[in-house]
């Protein structure tokens, strides 16, 4: 994979989110909520720097989910039976998502909140 082109590389990564989003329901959930933050943004029209940080939070929720589902199929593929160790992980990848989403909800909820 090494000193391939950019267009290359940029092709894996758009094969990769877009296998994510057909496989991984969580995803479609993420890239729901992430297309209604920026429909209701985009009637609302907040300020540049809410616009600045409800972006950053979807790129950041977007990442965690593919970070955990990567390394879940991962996780799955080499050590397939349950092991209570790995559940720790998987959980510790759970959590990960869920405190990047929770921050997302309170910055979107600030940034409406600044609107009215």
């Amino acid at each position: 994979m090494k000193n391939q082109s950019f267009i290359k590389k940029l092709t894996y990564a758009v094969d990769g989110f877009f296998y994510a989003v057909k496989q991984e329901h969580n995803m479609r959930r993420h890239l729901a909520a992430a297309l209604l933050a920026v429909l209701l943004f985009a009637w609302l029209q907040p300020a540049a720097l809410w616009w600045a940080l409800i972006v950053l939070c979807i790129a950041l929720v977007w990442a965690a989910e593919l970070i955990n589902s990567a390394l879940e199929g991962l996780i799955d593929h080499l050590h397939p039976q349950i092991h209570p160790q790995i559940k720790h992980v998987k959980d510790m990848l759970a959590a990960m998502v869920l405190v990047f989403s929770v921050a997302a909800v309170i910055i979107g909820l600030l940034a409406l909140y600044s609107c009215l």
